[in-house]
This record gives C-alpha cells, structure tokens and sequence, in this order.
C-alpha cells in the first residue's frame, strides 16, 4: 500500500474490513462527475436543462433532488465559463454535500443556525429549499473564508442571510435556533484522493484527533443552542467512527439527544457503509459520492 499512508490503511482495515477497505480505496481513486444544482432563487431547473440541451451539454437527473444534476460532458472547469455560472444560477456543488440540507428540510420562517458556513453552498441551499423565506445566521471564524461566503451568498441572491465572523462555539447561549446545520470541520478522509503525492503529510492522525475534539465541542455548544424537541443535522465529509457515532454516542449517553432515523433508501445510487447508530447514514466515496458521514438529532 506504498500510495495510501499505512496508519490510513489500518485504519480502514480496522473498522470495515478488508473488502470494504478495498471499495473505499478505490473510490479514493475515481475521477468524479461534475455536479452542480439549480439555484431556484434566481432560475428554474426546467430553464437549466433547456440552456444546457442547447449547449449540447448532456446530464443525468439525481433521483432524490429535483434541482440537482450529473455533467456527463463537461468538466468543472468550462461549467464556470458559463454565464449562468457566474450570474449565480447555477452552484458546483457535490452530492454528498446537497445531502444535510435535504435532511434538515428547512420551513418557512424558521430561524436556523449554519455553524461552519464557509463557502456557503449548504448556507444558499438551506435558503433555496425554503423559498427564500427562512432566516439563515451563517458562522465562520477565519476572515478570508467569510469573505468567500459572503460573496457566494450575494451571487446567489440569498439575502436572509446574516454572517457572522466567529468561532460558533463562542456563540452567546441566549442565541436559540429552530434547526442547526453543523457540518463539522473534519479530517476529510471520505475525500481523499489516492494520487495527492502530499497525503502522508497533509493527512494525518494527529488532524484526525484534533477534529474529534472540535467536533465535540461543536456539537455540545450546537445542542445549547438547538431549541428543546428540535432537529439539527450533524454531517462531516469523513467515514471514521471516532468523528461520527463516536461524538454522537457521547451526548445519546448523557440522555440531551435522541437520533431521528433517516430514511436511507432515497439514495439508492449511493454505496452505503455500515455505521454503529441505527438511523444514521454514511456514504462509501465513489464516482459520484464523496466519502460522507449525516445523522439527524432531536434535543430532549
């Protein structure tokens, strides 16, 4: 395993096994489909697909998002050539990453809290999902990342959207939030690309740990602030139990939180992985996935 770091390899080895491990790694290695969503604050996916028949540009719809579509022909690359790209109208976006918003569902008028907000698909998703009626207060701590989620929040027209530059876990406890979107900051091993020459240096079990500890904390100030019976969603781009049902099991334990089962059978083109909570879902990196872990909590 001489292009994989070997603590990685065990790792996986340790938690799925060796043919799963052999899955996972070669998902590691697959060139993904370009992926992208139809902003409805400002078009219509009916209106993209139209533009992109004319353009000779050939896609596949994706069974559990209606405004969500695969570029088969086109690479990133030429899509932000594109005039929609730029207006707005459209958002390059994975699909694992289009997932946590779907399962959160946000409802007109909600008041809802984006914890690690930056670049700020999620945050314009949550916003397009509601019809432009819920309100949004969007978190990020590092200066240039905010400034990135802002201009992507004014590109795409979400304007009930407040951003905040802090660490959210500094928020004041009298803030209180309908639904909490934490996508925490993780190790990113769902992904992992097996042919980065730096991935024995920039992925590493000391990021590993350093994300567990702030996901933790995360996750305990996102509770304080959850209103009691609501939902929050608490997603990572890693497939490691110590950053998903790890975290998790601590607050189910200490009785603040109860997992709402999602319905996984949506997304039926997905490989999914086995987790250790019933109810959650984590989805094995492939051509059309990212490596990506979701659960959906209810504060008691």
């Amino acid at each position: 395993m001489d292009y994989i770091p070997e603590f990685l390899y065990n790792l996986l080895l340790e938690q799925y096994g060796n043919d799963l491990t052999n899955t996972i790694i070669n998902g590691y290695s697959q060139k993904r489909y370009a992926t992208l969503r139809a902003n409805s604050l400002k078009n219509s996916i009916e209106n993209i697909k139209n533009i992109f028949d004319s353009m000779g540009i050939s896609y596949k719809d994706v069974s559990w998002y209606k405004d969500a579509l695969i570029i088969k022909n086109v690479s990133e690359k030429q899509i932000k050539n594109l005039e929609i790209y730029k207006n707005g109208e459209i958002y390059l976006q994975s699909l694992s990453s289009m997932i946590p918003p779907i399962i959160l569902s946000p409802k007109e008028n909600e008041n809802i809290l984006d914890m690690a907000a930056a670049p700020g698909g999620k945050t314009t998703q949550m916003l397009a999902l509601s019809n432009n009626t819920s309100f949004i207060t969007a978190c990020e701590k590092n200066k240039i990342r905010a400034e990135r989620l802002k201009y992507n929040i004014q590109k795409q027209g979400a304007n009930r959207v407040n951003v905040m530059i802090t660490d959210s876990r500094k928020l004041d406890d009298f803030f209180s939030f309908d639904k909490i979107l934490l996508d925490a900051p993780c190790s990113g091993s769902g992904t992992l690309n097996i042919y980065n020459k730096n991935l024995e240096k920039t992925f590493t079990e000391e990021l590993i740990n350093r994300s567990v500890k702030t996901q933790f904390e995360l996750l305990e100030k996102a509770i304080s602030l959850l209103k009691p019976g609501h939902e929050m969603i608490y997603s990572t781009c890693s497939i490691f139990f110590k950053e998903n049902e790890q975290n998790i099991q601590k607050f189910l334990d200490m009785k603040k939180i109860e997992i709402v089962p999602i319905d996984t059978s949506i997304f039926s083109d997905a490989l999914l992985l086995p987790v250790s909570i019933k109810g959650t879902l984590c989805i094995c990196p492939s051509d059309l996935y990212e490596g990506f872990f979701v659960a959906k909590l209810k504060k008691l």
